[in-house]
């Protein structure tokens, strides 16, 4: 039973972790590691995807295409998370976060089946257009679904900790994406992986979510939306319209943070290896893919890091130490790269700057709690998914573009945003979160904050 407090504050009171604590957050973690792997496994393989979709004499046009498909995923974000979201605040956060999973696996499996343009000529793109925007739709869901999810069930004293682990089990899902690249690359050659073995990771990654979707009926709908419904706290209204009417500097800042997590993402994991190490500097597939996993093994264990300090150091101080720490690794990072660096150097580094990405978890830690319960899922959703389908979406374009013109470009965008977050966390919304009077002649009391 939950402390009638938790509506006001919009999360359980502090508490010790208990059994259902860490099966939720394990398995709320392992489902969104795989969610995210079939979301960013497309990638991986964004050279092998252009030459068998995007057939051509022009590279940069042919790789641009595939990187238009990729944010096309990014665009359908908004449609597919403020849907799923209005349901989740009408009929309960569960439902939305297993039918997100099995919208994501569903294309992935069809993706690794698909023809190619060889097979079906013009329409292989279009069906992995398709197939890509379905993905983009169900990660809309899941992403702010996961983080109420895991909001909604940690004691007040763990949140950060509890939204860090969760984020971690996310990107957990770009690690699993390298490691299968790396064995892909390492178990077959270019013909075989051209005419064959790209389609063994999207394969699994479709079987995995279907599991996935399974394992997630053994979780509970969460203490908060069980206790708004059964006091008849829900939203009487369209949620989002109340987000848009009454909630605009929690979706400003989320927007803003959102940019800067969309930024780290993109630009330093996903498009570094391929882009820039590989293309700009002529490192070896199969090392820039070992330092590459080594920065997302790094990037996932700091979202741990970076949420356990927020709980100890307070939000402010963390944001700070996290998102400055990944403007001087970034520009010291692409400052080093040359085509003689040594494996054990690039690794390192790489690892460290990843370290610092990890500032990512503050973005969640600080949008769930700018929004009141009852429109909360709807709040994140629309302002998360919305900057992301703008700055995610067209960040791999920009940098692509910008790099022609600087090879310290991808420091430069990450600096840029790293620095904007600094600056947000010292917003009074974001270091104290959504508060409510519980009398009228009584000031509210932040919430989680230091």
């Amino acid at each position: 039973m939950t402390s009638s407090s938790s509506i006001t504050t919009g999360q359980p009171a502090a508490r010790p972790l208990n059994k259902n604590d860490y099966k939720t957050l394990g398995l709320s973690s392992l489902g969104g590691t795989l969610e995210f792997y079939d979301f960013v496994i497309f990638v991986f393989f964004t050279g092998t995807l252009t030459q068998l979709f995007f057939p051509g004499d022009n590279e940069f046009i042919a790789q641009m295409k595939t990187l238009g498909i990729f944010a096309a995923g990014y665009l359908a974000r908004p449609l597919g998370g403020i849907i799923m979201a209005h349901y989740g605040d009408k009929i309960g956060r569960k439902r939305m976060f297993t039918l997100s999973i099995f919208l994501m696996a569903v294309p992935t499996l069809v993706i690794g089946l698909l023809p190619t343009y060889a097979s079906i000529g013009v329409m292989a793109p279009v069906l992995l257009l398709l197939m890509r925007i379905m993905q983009g739709a169900a990660i809309g869901g899941e992403m702010p679904g996961a983080w109420v999810f895991i909001a909604e069930h940690t004691p007040a004293q763990r949140y950060g900790l509890g939204v860090g682990t969760l984020t971690s089990g996310i990107t957990g899902g770009i690690l699993l994406g390298s490691i299968v690249a790396i064995i892909i690359q390492r178990s077959y050659s270019g013909a075989e992986i051209n005419d064959f073995a790209w389609r063994i990771p999207f394969i699994l990654g479709g079987v995995f979510g279907l599991i996935s979707v399974y394992l997630r009926k053994f979780l509970q709908e969460t203490p908060i939306f069980r206790e708004m419904a059964a006091k008849k706290a829900l939203a009487s209204e369209m949620p989002v319209i109340t987000v848009m009417k009454s909630h605009k500097v929690a979706c400003f800042i989320t927007a803003i943070l959102t940019w800067s997590l969309s930024t780290a993402i993109v630009v330093t994991i996903l498009m570094t290896p391929a882009i820039v190490v590989e293309k700009m500097y002529q490192i070896d597939r199969t090392i820039s893919l070992e330092a590459n996993c080594v920065a997302t093994l790094m990037l996932t264990l700091g979202c741990i890091f970076w949420g356990w300090m927020s709980d100890k150091a307070g939000t402010r101080l963390t944001m700070t130490l996290a998102w400055g720490g990944l403007v001087l690794t970034s520009f010291y990072f692409y400052s080093s790269l040359h085509s003689g660096i040594t494996a054990g150097e690039l690794m390192f580094n790489y690892g460290l700057m990843g370290l610092f990405v990890g500032a990512i978890a503050t973005t969640p830690i600080v949008a769930t709690r700018a929004f009141p319960a009852h429109i909360r899922f709807s709040g994140l959703s629309f302002a998360y998914n919305l900057s992301y389908a703008v700055f995610g979406g067209l960040t791999p374009m920009i940098t692509g573009a910008w790099l022609r013109e600087s090879y310290m470009a991808p420091a430069y965008y990450v600096g840029g945003v790293a620095l904007l977050a600094v600056a947000v966390s010292f917003m009074p919304l974001a270091y104290r979160g959504w508060t409510t009077k519980i009398k009228p002649e009584i000031s509210p009391t932040p919430v989680a904050a230091k």
